[in-house]
């Protein structure tokens, strides 16, 4: 009776640095069949245990920068002194063929999709705590105290975002989270602006009648 337009729903995630967003898609992904992640690339260093063109499309500053003259991103943005951006590479055809994308971005790199592609869903992922964010940020071992200072003092500033997008999400357990942002697709599926169609076929139709014939008895 009712069919819903055939183009996934792009949804953008973001959230301060060690608030878990990673590990909440990974495990959405798990979930969802029909959701794929877009890959960012970056200029700052691979990390321990990360993996190129399946965590990034790790890239020197020089590669980068051309990929910006070239208009070959839908955004980027400079992050503690690094390079990040979304590749415009596969997004369209993937919403095409009716899968949802996700992008896991910055926040500022999150406000020039909204600018661009208005429509786009929006979700913010909070930390518990900023004391748990402390923890986490230092948990990792791969930067320097400096570094993770810098990253601290940064997150205060992002959560002031947060009215800049469509829902939140506190990450105080995965699973929980990830069933937040699982029902969040959900009821985005059957919103009514997403209707392609609405057809009633002949038997509800012939129901509807008799019913309407009853009412004037």
């Amino acid at each position: 009776m009712i069919k819903t337009k055939k183009r996934g729903i792009l949804f953008v995630v973001s959230g301060p640095s060690g608030c878990g967003k990673d590990t909440v898609i990974q495990e959405l992904m798990k979930k969802r069949k029909k959701l794929w992640l877009s890959i960012s690339c970056t200029s700052r260093e691979m990390r321990p245990g990360e993996i190129n063109e399946k965590d990034y499309y790790f890239l020197s500053k020089d590669e980068f920068e051309d990929k910006i003259k070239n208009d070959e991103l839908l955004e980027y943005a400079e992050y503690a002194g690094n390079y990040y951006g979304t590749p415009r590479e596969h997004i369209e055809k993937h919403l095409s063929d009716g899968e949802d994308v996700v992008l896991v971005i910055e926040i500022v790199g999150a406000l020039k999709i909204k600018e661009l592609l208005p429509d786009t869903l929006f979700i913010f992922i909070l930390p518990p705590s900023m004391k748990e964010l402390r923890k986490r940020l230092t948990g990792r071992g791969t930067e320097s105290k400096d570094k993770i200072d810098k990253r601290f003092k940064r997150a205060y500033e992002e959560i002031n975002a947060v009215n800049d997008y469509n829902y939140v999400v506190v990450n105080d357990d995965v699973e929980n989270a990830v069933e937040k942002i699982n029902a969040i697709l959900i009821s985005e599926k059957c919103r009514v602006d997403r209707i392609e169609k609405l057809d009633v076929d002949n038997v509800e139709e012939e129901i509807h009648e008799t019913l309407i014939n009853e009412s004037k008895k």
